[in-house]
């Protein structure tokens, strides 16, 4: 272990008592890794939470973008003829600025004991009966991430989990752990996963199915969550978001890579590119030191990712902090000091 790694380890673990169980975190800069830490109780998987919209909603938006299917100025409304706002473009649900409400507990009225196509049917007649305010402001919404993954459905004639099993061939062959768990079903023994939390709605541990309930309600896979990884194969992904942005890779035009990476929200008015989070200018979760052109994203269940190109840094982490309650903020004061202390520590 380097001395990079002995110290930003010990920082993490002096930490870590109440916020998380356990974490692994990882530290790429220019392209090599420097820092691969596992402290406390780990797992070789994890329940990546929202990272899914960045590793498969947005990229699979990027394919279809790239194969000239929608445009910035393309309307939701174009490929879903009853979407409830009619105006509202594509690139606005991509920046949470569509006036979508933030969340709604599908789960608890959706029919588990019919069929996963009939329950995606009823989520979509569902979604078309909320309501949608207009709105200059970002406010963060799965709504509008479930939104889209109707649009992505209807671009490509294909069903959500057909579209991810094609992304992943053409985007990312060797990240064998980065997978959905169709019919909430976990490919590996159970002990191989971080467990969540013991779920009252659902009787049970919830260790290898995805902790979202709505998510889990819709069979396991979504466009807002469901995706689970080893912290290798979500560096792994962190790595195609680099070479694309450096035009080290042809997965996506490069043109397009930036695109979506860069800022698409005016100043104080949200902090997004096209589906990726951009760090706010207070008490941003990448931390104080993180550039501006820093692109990423959070996941609810202790998970995340952060590449700042200005600087050519890459910092993942995995952690199950929802095993110690949904409500502690522990964690959400420990992920900025942990990037905090790797750009501190980088340059002593």
């Amino acid at each position: 272990m380097s001395q990079f790694e002995k110290r930003l380890a010990l920082r993490v673990r002096a930490h870590l008592s109440g916020a998380a169980p356990g974490i692994k975190l990882q530290v790429y800069r220019n392209g090599r890794k420097l820092c691969d830490i596992s402290e406390g109780e780990t797992y070789p998987h994890y329940d990546l939470a929202s990272l899914t919209k960045i590793i498969f909603t947005v990229p699979a938006l990027m394919t279809a973008f790239d194969e000239r299917r929608w445009t910035l100025e393309t309307k939701a409304s174009d490929f879903w003829p009853s979407f409830p706002a009619p105006g509202i473009e594509i690139a606005q649900l991509l920046t949470h600025s569509a006036g979508a409400v933030w969340w709604y507990p599908f789960y608890r009225e959706i029919d588990l004991d019919s069929s996963e196509s009939q329950r995606r049917a009823w989520l979509k007649a569902k979604i078309e009966s909320l309501e949608w305010r207009s709105s200059d402001e970002s406010v963060y919404s799965d709504i509008g991430m479930l939104a889209l993954g109707f649009c992505l459905e209807e671009m490509v004639q294909k069903p959500l989990f057909e579209v991810w099993e094609d992304l992943k061939q053409r985007l990312y062959p060797g990240l064998y752990s980065l997978t959905f768990h169709p019919g909430n079903r976990a490919p590996e023994p159970k002990n191989c996963y971080a467990p969540t939390e013991n779920c009252p709605w659902r009787g049970r541990l919830m260790q290898g199915e995805v902790h979202d309930e709505n998510a889990w309600a819709l069979g396991g896979v979504s466009s807002h969550a469901g995706l689970f990884s080893s912290v290798d194969d979500l560096s792994g992904y962190g790595m195609f978001l680099r070479n694309c942005l450096l035009g080290a890779s042809n997965a996506v035009a490069p043109e397009t890579m930036k695109l979506f990476a860069r800022r698409a929200r005016p100043p104080g008015r949200g902090d997004w590119a096209l589906g990726f989070m951009m760090p706010s200018a207070s008490n941003a979760s990448c931390g104080r030191y993180f550039s501006s052109e820093s692109i990423g994203h959070t996941g609810f269940t202790g998970t995340s990712l952060w590449y700042d190109p200005s600087n050519d840094l890459l910092v993942t982490i995995v952690s199950n902090r929802v095993f110690l309650g949904r409500e502690r903020e522990d964690f959400k004061r420990l992920r900025p000091m942990i990037h905090d202390w790797v750009v501190e520590e980088l340059n002593c």
